[in-house]
């Protein structure tokens, strides 16, 4: 995750965010991860249909300003465990039912919410926009395309290559539409 996985507008803050504003024009879906990056979409207006917060930044906590903010009263909450490093079929399945839904939804984890980019963007209807912060540099754009999911599933297929085991194998099975892992 070091590499962005698309376009990234480098800078602090709203002014990052007024950078890429004009490139949204009605996303089928707006995803953003990240507490920071949401909470600088919010101040700038910009509702985002799904936001995925830990309540942390580069693993420390954020200040109560974004932590009171990104509870904006649009979001039904749901929270889900998702323990650093990891991606779990609770997350999954979550993702599943907010892409269903028509319902602006604030994902809680407990524990870490970062490697949630790559489920999203495999999961995000064509058309939607994925942003998240790329700490220390500013927020990527990823526009859903074909070629950017085929992109991410070859990446995620060597995560689960590299680290074979049940739960990884479980999330592949979810991620190809099969109900039961």
């Amino acid at each position: 995750m070091k590499k962005p996985l698309g376009t990234l507008y480098r800078g602090k803050g709203r002014d990052t965010v007024e950078k890429f504003v004009g490139e949204l024009a009605s996303p089928t879906k707006l995803i953003s991860v990240g507490d920071v990056t949401t909470f600088h979409l919010l101040e700038a207006g910009i509702i985002p249909d799904i936001c995925i917060v830990d309540n942390r930044t580069k693993r420390k906590p954020v200040s109560r300003d974004v932590s009171d903010r990104n509870r904006d009263k649009v979001y039904e909450e749901v929270s889900v465990d998702n323990p650093a490093g990891i991606i779990t079929d609770e997350l999954i399945k979550t993702l599943c039912e907010a892409f269903a839904s028509e319902k602006l939804l604030r994902i809680f984890v407990r524990g870490e919410e970062d490697l949630a980019t790559l489920p999203v963007i495999l999961m995000a209807p064509l058309g939607s926009v994925v942003l998240y912060g790329q700490p220390d540099e500013g927020v990527v754009f990823v526009k859903v395309t074909e070629k950017k999911k085929e992109e991410i599933r070859v990446l995620f297929e060597k995560l689960i290559s590299k680290n074979q085991n049940t739960e990884l194998d479980k999330i592949r099975r979810i991620l190809d539409g099969h109900k039961d892992p």
